[in-house]
């Protein structure tokens, strides 16, 4: 992310190929402040930048936009002074996780615990499956 006061927005249009059309910082032509692609100021990051860094948006709404390929693709930004740290699962949940997990991989038939999921379709391992024990 770069300071949009330094970016020569001509400049990043021909190098980049971005659409200066989707540069609106006060929001009035998109409601909502817009940026282009590779355009957005410091200080905002993408749910992706934000998980990235081991961060969440912490409840707090989205305070701008990025558009490109001509306004079908949008991003949104969120601060980074709003986001708060990722929870993390307490031992409780996690174990809680890997039993359904292990449910999932466990063929009703013969019991086995497969390295794949069970097929919901089949509702038994491929082997039983394939094995005509139903």
């Amino acid at each position: 992310m770069t300071d949009l006061r330094s970016v020569d927005l001509d400049a990043l249009a021909k190098r980049t190929g971005i659409r200066v059309e989707f540069y609106d910082p006060a929001g009035t032509r998109y409601g909502f402040p817009t940026f282009p692609y590779q355009a957005a100021p410091n200080g905002l990051a993408t749910r992706r930048q934000l998980r990235a860094a081991g961060l969440r948006p912490g409840g707090h709404d989205p305070v701008a936009q990025i558009l490109w390929r001509r306004g079908k693709r949008v991003a949104y930004l969120y601060r980074l002074d709003l986001a708060a740290p990722k929870r993390t699962a307490t031992p409780a949940q996690r174990e809680a996780i890997a039993k359904a997990l292990r449910a999932r991989r466990t063929c009703r038939l013969c019991g086995l615990v497969q390295p794949y999921y069970i097929p919901r379709r089949y509702g038994c391992c491929l082997d039983c499956h394939d094995g005509g024990t139903r």
